[in-house]
């Protein structure tokens, strides 16, 4: 970086060189000492605070040169600096990239985590669905089966009545005949006895 004289500051900016002291004594310009400990300013400083006047291109040549040195080592740090901000952009911008990657990673896992964990819980769900829909079913015939043999049973029950009601009625009959024919017979006693 080009660093230069009180003197050749005033040149360069096209203020006096007492209005360039003044500025580095009251802070607005600041500066570095050298070797000779004789205070030097950054050109870029001096265009930062009070601009690069244009030189006459009717000085001498060894001026010209000198000038044209200057507002290239101007424009050099001026590139160096927009090089130095759009790395630092760029740095930022790859870190913000890095991070958001990351956390779409971590979105991706976690969504499959729960598209898993849903997936297993609804076959879970269908498995029970079909446990309970196999346990009812089931029940289901069991109570057919029940209704069946009580159907079954209440025939062979009322077959039994009727069954015991036809033997009854024939009993009774038979009991009637036998009643009769005791009657008959304790009849035909009496009347041999008598």
């Amino acid at each position: 970086m080009a660093k230069v004289g009180a003197q050749r500051a005033a040149t360069l900016t096209g203020k006096s060189k007492s209005t360039v002291q003044r500025a580095m004594n009251s802070g607005k310009l600041s500066f570095e000492l050298d070797q000779n400990k004789r205070r030097v300013i950054e050109v870029s400083e001096l265009e930062r605070v009070f601009g690069i006047k244009q030189q006459n291109v009717t000085k001498a040549t060894p001026v010209k040169t000198e000038a044209k040195e200057i507002t290239e080592a101007v424009e050099k740090e001026r590139m160096k600096m927009q090089i130095k901000m759009l790395e630092q952009q760029l740095t930022a911008a790859d870190e913000r990239v890095e991070d958001l990657m990351d956390q779409r990673d971590k979105w991706e896992k976690q969504a499959s985590q729960i598209l898993i964990t849903s997936q297993y819980s609804q076959k879970q769900a269908e498995e029970l669905r079909a446990q309970i829909k196999e346990r009812e079913d089931r029940a289901r015939q069991r109570r057919l089966q029940n209704s069946q043999s009580g159907k079954i049973a209440q025939r062979s029950s009322s077959q039994r009545t009727r069954n015991l009601d036809d033997k009854m009625k024939k009993l009774k009959a038979q009991n009637e005949n036998d009643y009769e024919n005791a009657g008959s017979v304790f009849r035909f006693w009496k009347k041999a006895r008598g």
